[in-house]
């Protein structure tokens, strides 16, 4: 069992992937009673955001209101609903607590997928537990700002550390969803010296680097977007904290003029503002000279 939302008029309900991803029967409970059996429309497991439909002449139907949740900020108050351990109906509040975490949400419901990571997590310590999953997260005003899809748990409940998909995430994929029934992604083909364990700043200082947040390039994949482009990975190696790291790459420190601190923001970055065929303009800096490259972004492969 899990938690939703209305999306619209239409019978649309927003949940969470691994909430219906292999169900059988889905039915919904409205907050009058009201049971209604729904069909699924479309998963999306890169974000853990699904789409399900109920007969909309039957069902009372309320759509929610969506924020943006590149406004929020940490410590702003945030309220949680949805139906932990079959409660249904309740509502938690606390604050956000962080804000542009990633989850391989996709790799944790099948480990053959490839690491493409979910990205603008916002991390809350209102509590959610099991059944809250696919609820909505709102602020002060009601309006919705994420859906609640994850807690970091060492004994299976609420520790105060839990996570939502950003609403601005929702935006992008739930009409794909309702369209096609699947989302596509912008794809470019970078992989980022580092990755999650070394951060830009501590390889700006180690390696002498002439900026301190971006994205240093590892690799360019094989006809790729990146290397179409002329995008250059590394071209020698070096150790930085006992990390073999690829160094002589091109440095992503700008998308269509928005900067970058990590790959996590340029990854947010594609999946918020773009779609596959977009052509975009990269910020680079290569050996000491700043660029700008025109890069016809692809689909994920």
């Amino acid at each position: 069992s899990g938690s939703g939302f209305v999306y619209d008029l239409n019978g649309h309900i927003v949940t969470n992937s691994h909430v219906v991803r292999e169900a059988e029967q889905i039915q919904v409970t409205f907050f009058d009673g009201y049971v209604a059996e729904a069909t699924l429309v479309g998963i999306d497991d890169y974000s853990d955001l699904a789409v399900i439909e109920v007969d909309p002449s039957e069902a009372p139907l309320v759509p929610v209101i969506l924020g943006d949740s590149n406004a929020l900020r940490v410590g702003q108050r945030v309220i949680a609903i949805g139906n932990p351990f079959g409660l249904d109906g309740s509502m938690t509040t606390g604050i956000v607590s962080a804000l542009g975490r990633s989850l391989p949400s996709a790799q944790l419901l099948d480990p053959t997928y490839n690491r493409y990571s979910n990205p603008s997590i916002i991390q809350v310590d209102a509590a959610v537990n099991p059944g809250n999953s696919g609820g909505p997260l709102l602020d002060s005003y009601g309006q919705v700002v994420g859906i609640n899809t994850a807690i970091r748990t060492e004994n299976g409940g609420f520790q105060g550390i839990a996570f939502a998909v950003p609403v601005n995430t929702l935006k992008r994929v739930v009409p794909q969803l309702i369209e096609n029934g699947e989302a596509e992604y912008s794809w470019l083909g970078i992989s980022a010296a580092g990755g999650d364990v070394v951060t830009m700043p501590v390889l700006a200082d180690e390696l002498g680097l002439p900026v301190r947040s971006g994205v240093l390039i590892d690799e360019v994949f094989p006809d790729s977007p990146a290397s179409r482009a002329g995008l250059r990975g590394g071209s020698e190696s070096t150790e930085v904290r006992g990390i073999e790291i690829s160094v002589g790459g091109d440095i992503v420190v700008a998308i269509n003029g928005t900067m970058v601190r990590d790959i996590d923001d340029l990854v947010a970055y594609l999946v918020e503002n773009t779609s596959p065929d977009d052509v975009v303009v990269l910020t680079i800096v290569r050996d000491g000279q700043t660029l700008d490259l025109n890069v016809t972004l692809g689909a994920r492969p």
